[in-house]
């Protein structure tokens, strides 16, 4: 566009936000039939583009315009007193300045801004994503999705926008928005395609200003059925035993992020009957399970998972679920509440399932107690699901079969698979994640163990002697069955 095609008057004034115009260098030229011609710096800058398109509702036809005649325009027309005394001001400028606070409350509540964030919310629930991060760096504001457990690269807005959308975020969270300096963290409820999504938010600051991560937890869509996160027949029989008995204690270790919470809602689905009362502490609450009274931990005002374990058992219930045992205070309560005829579940950060009990023991829980009320342990990781629709069959060398003993879990061919990526996994290879899972049993021989304050190693191999698969044996056989790839196996197994 040159200079003298430049409009003369504003177009879409009421419709589009000057300042917006003035960081992303936007300006609407003319208008013919259902088509605007937008002149811009950045004629492949797609946020602007989707954001202009929503509020005029016609299509966008980028022009290349640069300049300082673009930018006078843009004040002249659009930013009226604003650009006469300060249209060269660098965007930067602009947001922190003296009035900084309400400029970037001014800023979040602008059209495109909530347009910009609503898109990258919108556009990760249709990516399956469960986190969002938005990360700002010295030369970009980097946007990236989490999809079945990787962090991917996605279309990202101008650095300039930063202050504003990470605004406009904290504001959903109702978080304060003039604390630059200390972590925050919120809640955002919002309804998309009819259905509720609750989004924690979590701020950090960093060099180059405040780092957002959301986490999209899918409140209606949450599969609480064990077959569906991966466990299989014999498995769930053996965990029906524990879940079945009428007191004790049933532990599920794993890192943050292996889904140890919904296999505990899973399970607490099962044991929600009219005969039972179930209590839970938890930080936070993730889901919300109709029948079931959830407690969210609240350590500022003394609400700890101790605290509240001590109240809980003044309410007569059947079943607690402690959300993670942090400290030896934690575990003591547990166990003391198992013994007392509570079925209590919980939580820890161990690599394995044998490791939970000496993990356990180092703490401090005397081993005679932890004999008398631990029922069993689940161990867990989260393997990528090959796409169904384009997944591969391969036969693997003998090398591989040997090296991850394949011919000892299986008496028929072994075929393995691989992804090759589609338009249904959006070129992945993999859509959506399973568990692979090994399930120690409390035998009399590991009993004895404990009592000899033993190595996980130990008890491990006495596990397997008793018939436990490890989550590597579950993962193999998972990729003999083609739901995933022995890389995946392999990598997820060696994060331990």
């Amino acid at each position: 566009v040159k200079n003298a095609d430049l409009p003369d008057e504003a177009l879409f004034k009421d419709q589009l936000s000057g300042r917006f115009l003035k960081d992303r260098q936007l300006l609407p030229v003319s208008v013919s039939e259902q088509q605007l011609d937008l002149a811009m710096a950045d004629p492949t800058d797609s946020y602007a583009l989707d954001a202009i398109a929503m509020a005029t509702g016609l299509d966008v036809q980028p022009c290349v315009s640069v300049g300082s005649e673009l930018q006078k325009c843009i004040a002249r027309l659009y930013l009226d007193e604003q650009g006469k005394d300060g249209g060269q001001e660098t965007s930067e400028q602009a947001v922190f300045t003296e009035h900084d606070v309400e400029q970037l409350r001014d800023m979040a509540s602008e059209a495109p801004v909530i347009r910009l964030v609503n898109q990258l919310i919108q556009r990760a629930v249709d990516a399956r994503a469960s986190d969002i991060h938005v990360e700002p760096f010295e030369n970009q504001l980097k946007v990236r999705y989490r999809i079945d457990g990787v962090l991917r690269d996605e279309a990202s807005p101008s650095q300039q926008m930063g202050p504003a959308v990470i605004s406009r975020v904290k504001i959903m969270a109702n978080l304060d928005i003039a604390e630059r300096r200390l972590p925050q963290d919120g809640r955002i409820n919002v309804r998309i395609q009819g259905q509720e999504l609750d989004i924690r938010v979590s701020t950090i600051p960093t060099m180059y200003g405040e780092s957002v991560v959301m986490r999209l937890l899918h409140r209606e869509t949450v599969a609480l059925d064990f077959p569906v996160l991966g466990f299989s027949d014999s498995l769930r029989q053996r965990l029906k035993q524990s879940l079945d008995m009428p007191h004790g204690m049933i532990l599920v270790t794993g890192p943050t992020g292996s889904g140890k919470t919904t296999t505990l809602y899973t399970a607490l689905s099962s044991l929600n009957t009219e005969e039972r009362k179930v209590i839970t502490v938890e930080d936070p609450v993730e889901y919300n399970l109709e029948g079931i009274n959830q407690i969210q931990v609240n350590p500022s005002i003394g609400l700890s998972f101790a605290s509240a374990l001590r109240s809980i058992v003044r309410q007569d219930p059947d079943v607690i679920m402690v959300g993670e045992m942090r400290d030896l205070e934690t575990a003591r309560i547990c166990i003391q509440s198992a013994l007392t005829g509570h079925l209590v579940l919980s939580t820890l950060h161990t690599n394995d399932a044998a490791s939970s009990i000496t993990r356990l023991l180092e703490m401090g829980v005397e081993d005679y107690l932890l004999n008398s009320t631990l029922n069993t342990v689940l161990a867990q990781r989260l393997v990528r699901v090959l796409c169904e629709h384009c997944r591969e069959a391969y036969k693997p060398s003998e090398g591989v079969i040997r090296e991850f003993g394949l011919d000892k879990l299986t008496e028929g061919e072994i075929q393995l698979y691989r992804p090759k990526g589609c338009e249904h996994c959006g070129g992945t290879g993999y859509r959506g994640r399973v568990s692979i899972i090994e399930l120690l049993p409390m035998t009399d021989t590991i009993r004895e163990l404990v009592l000899q304050h033993a190595g996980a190693g130990k008890i491990e191999q006495a596990a397997r002697e008793a018939g436990m698969h490890t989550m590597f044996e579950d993962g193999c056989l998972k990729a003999l069955q083609g739901t995933t790839t022995i890389e995946e196996v392999v990598r997820v197994t060696q994060e331990a």
